[in-house]
């Protein structure tokens, strides 16, 4: 029998099971596809390894570099071009169809600090402008709090605002409309700082005045995916086990909790051998006239850390008890689910950088399905040495909160051409199909957002419901909030509670 069962080789179960491990429990990871990594997974694409999730992490927290260190990858660490990203918005001036514009950089989520500044300007107009600056002379109320971004904005600053500043920032680091979206979850100290100020802009200048000075975003040399290769290696020298196609299809306790005799029990799929003969497959009794079920095996361990996205987390803890049972009766957001499009070229012609970094949609835009672009050669220096002259790498977000994935039925030639399409009217060049090196398509699906409104009372919930059920913690994304600088803390969190409870530490 184990110390620990994590469930979901994700960056989470990753973090969380070395964290245990190194203390001396013995640990065990299931991640139910073929590959760990979760968000920050990797893949090759015309001979370069790209990243096929995160790109970056947020390291304004001490705690994602103190980790970051700890893997021996801090002299690896790099910012990203300061050019930054562009809007693709509607043109709404003579000749209509679409126009670029770089986003603005003296705001927070798209919120501009400075209304009449001529980057704002350019983007919303004169009226959008002197009806954001309205904001400076309206009261604010001081009774209660904001929960809705979308509500705030558009109250505060106007439509205009609302639409082509802020929407396409949210739909393309949250997935969702900002209406959705819980200011203190996406924003925090936003409220407070709004009452202190006065004004939403002046709260914007104030939270961007306290930040520290550098970028706010860093990646690794060679690619996020390898802060996973550097977290297998440690949990290798751990003894931890890992098991890939094992997903988890059951979970319960046997014994008796309240006397410390409690034992949890994972059932887990095990990948069946093309090759192997049935007498070797370690398979259940087949069902008279059946065929045989699928196969799987039991595992068992004193303490279990669940880190696997919402839904299935859910599902798998639902039978354990009525607190737990009612957690799936809460009011949790659809699932949204996002398509990447990575696309290798031979593109001279985008050597100077036309949209900087990459490029923000905003939602309605003709000729463009994408919500998002990055221009990943353009951002990050290495690639770009790594990809070589003329050679470019771009990648394309599809899927918006609420509605159908637009790419969901797309053949991989389909899709292909729909990313050229979208890339060239972006980018504002021509891009040919004959010069594609390389394509890939990644899908993440069943993913509850940790954004939306709501959330804080949620994880409440769940973390009061946990609490309750000894030797069981839940960690991830849809918990601990969007970005490694989240996640890593709250996994970190999740495995020194098992260790005190298993060591005393």
């Amino acid at each position: 029998m184990q110390d620990v069962i994590v469930i979901g080789g994700g960056v989470a179960g990753l973090v969380a099971a070395r964290a245990c491990a190194r203390v001396g429990l013995a640990v065990t990871v299931l991640e139910a596809t073929r590959s760990v990594g979760g968000a920050v997974a990797g893949h090759e694409v015309a001979g370069l390894a790209l990243d096929s999730g995160a790109e970056s992490v947020a390291v304004r927290r001490n705690t994602v570099a103190e980790f970051v260190d700890s893997l021996g990858l801090t002299g690896d660490v790099v910012a990203p071009n300061p050019a930054g990203a562009w809007l693709h918005l509607p043109n709404d001036g003579p000749g209509g169809g679409s126009i670029s514009l770089p986003l603005p950089k003296a705001g927070v989520l798209g919120i501009p600090g400075s209304p009449l500044a001529d980057d704002v300007r350019r983007v919303i107009g004169w009226g959008g402008a002197w009806r954001a600056y309205l904001d400076r002379l309206m009261p604010v109320l001081t009774i209660g709090r904001e929960h809705s971004l979308g509500d705030l904005v558009r109250k505060r600053m106007g439509r205009r605002v609302l639409e082509r500043l802020v929407e396409p920032v949210t739909a393309g680091v949250y997935s969702s409309s900002a209406a959705d979206l819980e200011i203190d979850v996406v924003a925090p100290g936003l409220n407070a700082a709004l009452t202190t100020a006065g004004s939403l802009s002046g709260a914007v200048l104030s939270l961007r005045s306290a930040a520290p000075a550098g970028s706010a975003v860093a990646g690794l040399r060679g690619g996020m995916s390898r802060l996973v290769a550097a977290l297998v290696a440690d949990l290798d020298h751990f003894g931890v086990e890992i098991v890939t196609d094992a997903p988890v299809t059951t979970l319960r306790r046997v014994g008796s909790p309240d006397a410390g005799e409690s034992t949890w029990v994972a059932r887990h799929g095990v990948p069946v051998p093309a090759a192997a003969p049935a007498s070797d497959l370690p398979d259940e009794p087949s069902a008279a006239g059946g065929e045989s079920p699928p196969a799987t095996r039991d595992r068992e361990a004193r303490f279990v850390i669940l880190a696997t996205p919402g839904a299935p987390a859910l599902r798998l803890v639902a039978d354990l008890g009525p607190e737990l049972a009612a957690l799936t009766g809460l009011a949790w957001p659809e699932t949204t689910a996002v398509e990447l499009a990575t696309v290798v070229i031979d593109a001279p012609q985008l050597d100077a950088h036309p949209r900087g970094t990459g490029a923000l949609v905003a939602a309605g835009t003709p000729g463009v399905t994408a919500k998002a672009l990055t221009h990943a050669t353009a951002k990050w220096d290495w690639l770009a040495e790594a990809a070589g002259p003329g050679r470019h790498v771009i990648r394309l977000s599809y899927g918006r909160s609420g509605e159908a994935s637009p790419t969901a039925d797309l053949s991989d030639p389909e899709l292909l051409a729909l990313a050229l399409r979208d890339a060239s009217a972006i980018l504002g060049v021509d891009l040919d199909a004959a010069a594609v090196r390389g394509f890939a398509r990644t899908v993440w699906a069943d993913a509850l957002s940790p954004a939306t409104i709501g959330a804080p009372g949620r994880v409440r919930q769940v973390r009061a419901a946990v609490e309750a059920t000894p030797g069981l913690e839940l960690t991830g994304a849809w918990l601990a909030g969007t970005g490694l600088a989240s996640v890593i803390p709250d996994a970190l969190a999740a495995a020194a509670r098992v260790r005190h409870a298993s060591l005393g530490i």
